[in-house]
């Protein structure tokens, strides 16, 4: 046989295995750069310089799609498990939001990068229990947040105010900025419509916050009413700016329309984005227990997860950035752009105020409890943020809102408990 029919041949075949032909497939190309789909379209530059130090790294950039809109990315993402473009990587929420996508075998397991970053000591075992179902560990931290009060430092300076370490000393605050023709609080009638009932009921009896989170406890129960009335009272005394004002928090705290903003430790990144700097432009303390008599101060905690799909275009690819993000060297890259805090214990924050919540609240200093938005089972959810954005524009309409959400609520637990 000659050469040029031998290697026609030996063509031929390969050919062959390569169409199918009984023989095995071509090797697949695995990806050099993962899609990363996620709720947060302002911190595109802070994922696309992770990107660069991931490909450094591991080999593996990565090209942020962000949007803006939460209700709209949810779907996004359930769309893509069914059909249409998968995402290689996604944020998402910890809570039911995430037990909802884990029961339904679309969201990937990774028990075994837990299980390695706890032995190096680059997650811990407590934050664990936010990730793991049944007995598994899905997806890894993006981030972690500690809730508390940013606040303008010049408008605190001008008055002579200092942060308060009593709920009466918070109150008086704002009354002394109320005097002075200042708003003291922001506040909003969409999505972040939960946060001052959150904070006033963890801050007066955080063990029914949990057992309203669980369903052992009714909205129209005497304490929760309590908080709205509590709630009311503030409102009624003129402390909060216009709920629907569509002005950016960011651009709130540091245009003075407002002295101070509740979020967590994350929104430190919108100061740092509009160059106010830490100390002088603005500050940081951790809200008093509106109940005094309490043993520890309560703070509003979350987790934000970073996740694969089981049935990932690049499932490989996917693990191995996801276990390269719980590094040290990788978490204080994303600590450091956004003068955030990190879920891992070894990262050194920055700013001072951030880094001693994170200090304390580590230490044991403070109770933690699951933010509401994580907290709250979705459907429940969904009833009490258009619930919480009534009362903030009509405060009178308080009794018929917590009347609503437990309907909603008792329909959820009737079948959930």
């Amino acid at each position: 046989m000659s050469r040029s029919l031998t290697a026609a041949l030996t063509a031929a075949v390969l050919l062959a295995a390569a169409c199918g032909g009984g023989g095995a497939e071509a090797p697949r190309q695995s990806k050099t750069e993962l899609s990363l789909y996620n709720d947060k379209g302002a911190w595109s530059k802070y994922f696309e310089d992770m990107g660069a130090l991931s490909k450094q790294r591991i080999g593996l950039s990565v090209k942020p799609v962000g949007h803006t809109d939460s209700a709209q990315y949810q779907a996004l993402i359930k769309a893509s498990f069914r059909a249409g473009v998968k995402p290689d990587l996604f944020t998402w929420q910890t809570g039911g939001m995430l037990e909802e996508i884990v029961k339904q075998k679309q969201v990937a397991d990774t028990t075994a990068i837990w299980q390695e970053a706890i032995k190096n000591g680059d997650l811990s075992q407590d934050l664990a229990s936010y990730y793991t179902f049944g007995g598994k560990q899905y997806c890894v931290p993006l981030n972690v947040a500690y809730w508390g009060m940013f606040y303008n430092k010049k408008i605190f300076d001008k008055y002579g105010l200092q942060p308060p370490t009593t709920w009466d000393e918070l109150v008086k605050i704002a009354d002394t900025l109320k005097q002075n023709n200042v708003k003291a609080f922001y506040h909003t009638s969409v999505l972040f419509s939960f946060v001052w009932f959150e904070q006033l009921l963890a801050g007066s009896d955080p063990d029914l916050y949990d057992r309203l989170s669980t369903g052992k406890a009714k909205y129209t129960d005497p304490g929760v009413v309590q908080v709205m009335e509590r709630w009311k009272s503030l409102i009624d005394a003129g402390y909060f700016i216009n709920p629907g004002d569509k002005t950016d928090p960011g651009d709130v705290l540091k245009n003075g329309k407002a002295a101070m903003v509740s979020f967590g430790t994350w929104f430190n990144t919108s100061m740092t984005q509009r160059s106010m700097q830490a100390g002088t432009d603005y500050g940081f303390f951790v809200i008093p227990n509106v109940n005094p008599s309490l043993p520890k101060t309560s703070v509003v905690f979350e987790s934000g997860p970073l996740c694969s799909l089981v049935k990932a275009p690049d499932p490989e690819a996917g693990m191995k950035f996801l276990k390269w993000w719980t590094t040290t060297e990788a978490q204080e890259k994303w600590s450091a752009s956004r003068g955030d805090v990190s879920a891992n214990p070894k990262v050194t924050i920055a700013d001072q105020a951030i880094g001693q919540i994170t200090k304390d609240a580590g230490s044991g200093k403070y109770r933690l409890v699951n933010r509401y938005f994580e907290a709250t089972p979705p459907p429940i959810l969904t009833a009490a943020l258009d619930g919480f954005g009534l009362f903030v524009t009509k405060p009178g309409e308080y009794r018929k809102v917590l009347e609503d959400i437990q309907k909603a609520a008792d329909d959820y637990w009737s079948t959930h408990q």
